[in-house]
């Protein structure tokens, strides 16, 4: 049997109607910058989040790094990141001239541990950026204490979270602000790069806005030296289609989840932890095994694909080697790069190929 790591198919004939509808509409108006789909898009999502304001940009990168730089953060500030995740969140930092300063993450979750975030405080430190990671939200209660205390900016990085909830309430309408991918594979993707930054603070939203759009708050008056990173009008639309399916597909990926939790009894596998005040949207289902690599290839040679995220932790990255950290500086993410493993989980999957992973994971 095949059961590919991800597959959109199964979604996207689901959806053939609204999103061919949505193209046309599109196609028909002829305006693809700043129309109608955009501006509908934006008052759908922030609803959806539960905040006032949402700004669709370029991709996720943009989302964090215009968040980033409409609350000042520049060079010379540090921010507070996992050492565990994707590296878009730190190179957002890196982009407005700060410092990404690494905190381990908890090894049951995956995510920032709260517990260690006060030791990697300074008078350079300027923000936390937690990453609801996997779709599982962050322990978010302790880190807005800290924020709080220590006046930090909250900046949440929720592109693998869309619907996620910390004890009933959605991730990214926690911090000061947040960032959005809707990268095609995302459960909420679009069809190509897309992303959007949520807040509460409408001068936040106007700036973020003012910033992707080369700094400009009206045409050809610039008041911040900006990007060009703008939501396209057809990528709107298809996410405008989509978003009303979302907390189904949603519902659809916790089944897999709670097959593959049940199912799974392999005594080498560490199943994912979800702790109490955490309702996960599953956009990875990530397991750890000590024979992590044996595994995926008896996996991919069953016909199961799978995938690693991430293999090399970033504080071990070439591109932050001016950083001057070295194997053992942050032995937690390095204990899940060598050891976490994703299977497939997606909108679509039949109960047969669903079972089919649980018995090949069983087998090995």
């Amino acid at each position: 049997m095949n059961v590919p790591f991800l597959s959109l198919i199964p979604m996207e004939r689901e959806l053939d109607e609204e999103l061919r509808g949505a193209f046309e509409r599109v196609y028909t108006n002829s305006w693809y910058i700043e129309g109608k789909e955009n501006l509908d898009f934006e008052k759908a999502f922030s609803v959806f989040c539960g905040v006032r304001y949402c700004v669709g940009v370029g991709n996720g990168l943009d989302a964090l790094m215009l968040a980033l730089k409409a609350l000042g953060i520049k060079a010379g500030d540090e921010v507070i990141v996992p050492s565990n995740t994707f590296i878009a969140t730190a190179l957002a930092v890196t982009y407005v001239g700060a410092t990404p300063v690494f905190v381990e993450p908890d090894i049951r979750t995956f995510n920032i541990n709260p517990a260690l975030i006060v030791e990697k405080i300074t008078e350079k430190t300027k923000a936390i950026m937690p990453v609801h990671l996997y779709g599982q939200s962050c322990d978010m209660d302790p880190i807005m204490e800290i924020a709080r205390k220590y006046d930090l900016y909250i900046v949440e990085d929720c592109a693998q979270a869309h619907g996620a909830t910390y004890k009933g309430k959605m991730v990214g309408s926690f911090g000061d602000v947040a960032g959005f991918s809707f990268y095609p594979g995302k459960n909420l993707g679009a069809l190509g790069d897309a992303g959007a930054t949520v807040t509460n603070d409408r001068k936040l939203a106007d700036k973020v806005r003012a910033l992707g759009n080369y700094g400009s708050d009206y045409k050809y008056h610039h008041i911040y030296q900006g990007n060009n990173s703008r939501l396209d009008e057809i990528q709107a639309a298809f996410l405008l289609a989509k978003l009303p399916y979302l907390k189904k597909m949603n519902e659809e990926r916790s089944r897999i989840a709670k097959k593959y939790l049940e199912g799974i009894t392999n005594p080498q596998i560490v199943l994912p932890y979800v702790p109490e005040y955490s309702n996960p949207v599953w956009h990875i289902f990530g397991i750890r095994c000590k024979r992590r690599d044996a595994l995926e290839k008896y996996l991919n040679a069953a016909g199961i694909g799978t995938n690693k995220h991430y293999p090399i932790p970033m504080h071990m990255q070439e591109c932050y080697i001016e950083l001057g950290f070295a194997k053992g500086d942050f032995p937690v993410a390095e204990e899940i790069s060598r050891t976490e493993l994703s299977l497939p989980i997606y909108y679509g999957m039949t109960d047969e190929q669903v079972e089919f992973v649980v018995d090949t994971v069983n087998n090995f």
